[in-house]
């Protein structure tokens, strides 16, 4: 679901209209919740997003949520977890998904933020009023030079110690499946919901998973080409 990007001239309307039609198709197909970002928003900004950002995800955010009656979560790039919280409040989300939450990692433009400045702030106040926070760990598009001596494992439990309600486990790059190995790791090191985001279809996410927790997934299998970048199409799950 696409925001305003620095070089489109969409106008908000249309895109909130195609928002909710790929809510709906994802609906249709019997997918048990939706996430929302702006992924199309390149170049990603540093140090946090502009105002407009913020209030167009909160519009389109409260339609798909009024429309699809799905569980619904936010994840504002890059590394925005703040302003994330503002439009999960605002459009009354459910969760949203966080960067660098129990450790720093750089991504392609910039580091995330400290879990002290950024992530654990922003995420006490919007546990206290609405919603969860799913919580990356070693998460894709990253470099994790820095803490190469902290396992997947002990991140994902750093997570959990800081109330994180859910693991995210991805692979290298959008798209691409995780390692099973990290997936098990970080099944073992935690009692959380452990939540590996999948670029894969349901048959895929099974042979991974076992068949024992909850998916979030990229499923390329709903986007024409079987890329992220595709437009969504009712293909099924």
């Amino acid at each position: 679901m696409r925001c305003r990007a620095p070089g489109g001239a969409r106008p908000l309307r249309e895109i909130e209209a195609q928002a909710l039609q790929e809510a709906k198709i994802y609906r249709d197909a019997g997918v048990d919740g939706l996430m929302l970002e702006n992924m199309h928003d390149t170049p990603y900004l540093r140090g946090g997003v502009g105002p407009e950002i913020v209030a167009a995800m909160a519009v389109i955010a409260r339609a798909v949520k009024d429309a699809a009656r799905l569980p619904c979560g936010v994840q504002v790039l890059a590394a925005a977890n703040q302003e994330a919280v503002a439009v999960a409040l605002a459009a009354g989300l459910d969760f949203i998904r966080a960067e660098g939450f129990a450790f720093a990692q750089r991504g392609r433009t910039r580091a995330s933020s400290s879990p002290r400045r950024r992530s654990c702030c922003a995420t006490g106040a919007h546990r206290r009023r609405a919603g969860a926070v799913w919580a990356d760990v070693k998460k894709k598009h990253s470099s994790h030079a820095i803490t190469a001596d902290v396992g997947i494992g002990e991140t994902a439990h750093a997570v959990e110690f800081m109330r994180g309600d859910a693991v995210i486990v991805t692979g290298t790059v959008t798209g691409d499946a995780p390692k099973a190995d990290d997936v098990r790791e970080v099944k073992r090191a935690t009692k959380t919901a452990g939540l590996p985001r999948l670029g894969c279809n349901r048959g895929q996410c099974r042979r991974i998973l076992g068949g024992s927790r909850r998916v979030s997934s990229s499923a390329p299998n709903f986007k024409a080409g079987g890329h992220w970048s595709g437009v969504v199409e009712a293909k099924g799950a």
